[in-house]
């Protein structure tokens, strides 16, 4: 093909997808537009979020370019495996999600990764972190500042010792914000703790959650998804002290004024349900009523996570029990996976004088993560086309005129030919 023909399919093509390229921004962010709680939780309904005098609300967190677990695990709407059976009636968690603790296929959901307040069942995400880096036998004194804590509370005395394992059996049972309190101190303080938790949360792939306080009660900037408490409830079930300690329907403690006292776990489902391995509610007025677990049926396991339920006409647990029925009979197909890591950002390429690759680097804001604008936005993609049509329009009367001074040349050169 001749060099100006080449040069006129180049710049259709370059002008072609100029065109198409931009809307797809556009079109993601009209989807994310109709996801309600995509970026935030639903207003709270109390001041318990308020930002203190002199500071502000954190942003929120980024919404990952792509769902985690799956491209349809970003619908906010009721997510089935083809040719599914309806879930049952009656539930009422405006997100949840049911999958496969073995091999993480997500086997239902429904909002998965829409964001909501976790209340106590972040006592989990803590207890992950205190498992993985205390000892269970190891010794700890609660403080004064323990035993003020707003409570739900165990009833930690003032210079009473306890051991960490003593302390998650109050934590998981009886949800003692006292003892998650005590925890987070023997972690280095709560500022130090919750930047383990949330160190823990974004290593195992749990982006939509932030935690702000160790117990779950709400302050600003708080955030979850059912998926990401399925994410964190699966992982720490791989440590052995938190598998003992969830699945305890009682346990001695230490009594407040000497001998002992008996926890009884507050999840329902360990009493009830054939083949419950243990799970955690939660509640505060702005989260409703949350609720994470876990059973085992003919070797297979599954866990589910309730987000923003109510407990009327039935018991947050009870709901909970109908969906694990009912993940049981679906078969093992699945609508996506909970992640065995967070993903991992691509490696930047480093141009150099003698390369042309793209810089990939100058793709995204450095502070945000989120694209640049480029030429090709809303206002650049118009002056691209007009830009490439006005070259090609440049490029034909170059071509013309250059055939035109040819012909011409030919003419003259017969011309002086028959007149010799």
């Amino acid at each position: 093909m001749p060099f100006t023909k080449r040069l006129i399919v180049a710049l259709v093509l370059a002008t072609a997808t100029a065109a198409f390229a931009a809307p797809t921004g556009t079109a993601q962010q009209a989807v994310s537009a109709q996801c309600a709680n995509r970026e935030t939780p639903p207003p709270p309904v109390d001041t318990s979020e308020q930002p203190a005098p002199g500071q502000k609300a954190p942003t929120p967190l980024e919404v990952p370019e792509k769902p985690i677990g799956g491209d349809r695990l970003g619908e906010c709407g009721l997510i089935l495996p083809p040719n599914s059976a309806q879930p049952p009636s009656g539930i009422t968690a405006a997100s949840w999600l049911l999958a496969d603790m073995d091999s993480g296929a997500v086997i239902a959901a429904y909002d998965p990764h829409g964001r909501q307040r976790p209340a106590s069942i972040i006592k989990v995400l803590l207890a992950m972190v205190v498992a993985k880096e205390l000892r269970g036998d190891l010794v700890v004194t609660a403080s004064a500042e323990d035993t003020q804590q707003e409570c739900t509370c165990v009833g930690l005395k003032d210079g009473g010792q306890y051991t960490v394992r003593q302390l998650l059996h109050g934590l998981l049972l009886t949800s003692g914000n006292d003892v998650a309190h005590t925890l987070a101190r023997q972690l280095g303080g709560v500022p130090n703790a919750l930047r383990k938790m949330n160190a823990m949360a974004k290593e195992l792939g749990a982006l939509d959650t932030r935690a702000v306080t160790p117990s779950g009660l709400d302050a600003p900037g708080t955030s979850t998804s059912a998926y990401d408490v399925a994410l964190i409830f699966r992982g720490a079930m791989k440590y052995d002290e938190f598998a003992q300690a969830i699945k305890l329907q009682q346990a001695q403690f230490p009594g407040r004024n000497g001998g002992t006292i008996m926890l009884t776990n507050d999840n329902r489902l360990l009493a009830n349900y054939q083949g419950a391995l243990g799970g955690k509610t939660g509640f505060t007025d702005d989260s409703q009523h949350t609720y994470v677990g876990a059973a085992e049926r003919n070797g297979r396991r599954l866990v589910v996570a309730m987000l923003r339920g109510q407990q009327q006409p039935t018991h947050i647990t009870n709901q909970a029990a109908k969906l694990l029925d009912y993940g049981f009979n679906m078969g093992p197909g699945g609508v996506g996976k909970l992640v065995d890591g967070a993903p991992q950002p691509k490696p930047k390429i480093v141009p150099t004088q003698d390369s042309n690759a793209p810089d990939d680097a100058a793709a995204a804001d450095p502070g945000t993560g989120r694209p640049t604008p480029t030429a090709f936005g809303t206002v650049g993609l118009p002056i691209t086309a007009a830009a490439g049509i006005g070259l090609l329009a440049a490029v034909f009367l170059y071509i013309r005129n250059k055939r035109a001074k040819a012909a011409r040349a030919r003419r003259q050169a017969a011309q002086a030919a028959q007149g010799v």
